[in-house]
Formats: structure tokens, sequence, C-alpha cells
């Protein structure tokens, strides 16, 4: 099992829980945990191996994220009252699947052979969209729309990773550096209280 792949899982691990959680505080029942749980763990490569037109998506030829997804968010209902110590454990493996599913997302642009601009937007679907179908399906503003550093960390990433083959860096560092380059802006920004400016009143 490659290195890439098991952090894809931890990430899928983590976006799932996320998702569940979210539903939990919004008072949904079982069935609305569980959807919010898979949709946020893999809607995001979904959306991008339907825009690719690489279908069926990873998700429906690998069945073991779908399986991933809902066991954990059924986990995190049953448990979500002791997860209280878990928040940033939480917080770390979210942060490093976000940088895991934008490398993956820009990665596979890039060999369907999208230019610059539409590879870094794919990396940043991948690791966004779900969240965003979370908070929508939550009645909640997007995540990403809100002034926190996500989908612009993921955009450095992706763009940093495209550069990087553009010029000819090895594959194993160039996926390595971009990837810890989004999860370290993630937590930083987490730890430090960063955000991007909004329009004053």
């Amino acid at each position: 099992m490659s290195l890439l792949y098991t952090l894809d899982l931890i990430g899928t691990a983590a976006f799932a829980a996320s998702g569940a959680l979210a539903g939990i505080r919004r008072r949904m029942d079982l069935f609305g945990v569980l959807v919010l749980g898979l949709v946020t763990a893999i809607g995001g490569g979904t959306l991008r191996d339907l825009l690719l037109g690489d279908n069926p998506p990873f998700c429906f030829r690998n069945e073991g994220y779908l399986y991933l997804s809902l066991g954990v968010a059924l986990l995190t209902f049953v448990l979500h009252r002791h997860l209280g110590g878990f928040r940033q454990p939480l917080l770390f493996f979210d942060a490093i699947g976000l940088g895991t599913f934008v490398v993956i997302g820009t990665e596979k642009a890039l060999h369907f052979k999208l230019g610059f601009l539409g590879a870094v937007l794919m990396g940043v679907v991948t690791a966004t969209a779900g969240g965003i179908m979370r908070d929508v399906l939550a009645n909640q503003i997007p995540l990403i729309l809100r002034k926190e550093i996500y989908a612009s960390a993921c955009l450095a990433g992706a763009a940093l990773l495209a550069l990087f083959i553009r010029f000819g860096v090895a594959r194993s560092p160039a996926l390595l550096v971009a990837a810890v380059t989004v999860s370290a802006l993630r937590l930083f920004a987490i730890h430090f209280n960063w955000a991007l400016p909004r329009a004053r009143d």
C-alpha cells in the first residue's frame, strides 16, 4: 500500500467524520448523518471524475471508499458524545486529507491533459466540493466562502504541484511538497487564526 493511498484513506475517514459531526450538530437522524458523512468524504472526488469523464467515478471502482465513509460516519454517530477530546486530532487528519485530495485531483487532471488552470481547479474541487455539499445540505454558508484559509491553501498547493510537474520535478517529492504545503497552511491558519480580508462595512 503506497503512502499516498494510505493518506487518502486517512483523509477520507477524517472527512467522513467531519460530515457526520455536522449532521449531528444540525440534529439530523442516522440517515442524515450517514448521508453527510458519505457526501463529505467522496463528493469532491466523484465530481472531479464526472467532470473529467472518468466513469464510473473512483468510489464505484473501489467500493472500499464507500464502506470506509459509511463506517466512520456510523461510528461517529454512535460515539459522538465521547469525541470531545478528539477535536484537535480530527483537525489534523482533516488537514492531511485536504493536502492529499489536492495532489490526487491535480495529478489526475494533468494525466487527463488539462492545462495549468484546469488542473489546479480540479485539485481544489477534489478537496473542497464534498465540504461544500455538506454545508449546503446542513443549511450553512460553505466553509470556503467564509474567512478561513481553506480553498486558498488548496489553490497554492495545486498550483505548486502543477508547476513542479511542468518543470520536470520528480513525482514523489513534487506530490509530497505540494501536499505538505496545503496541510501546513491549513494547520497554521487554524493555530494562528489566519484569515483572508473581508470587505469593510
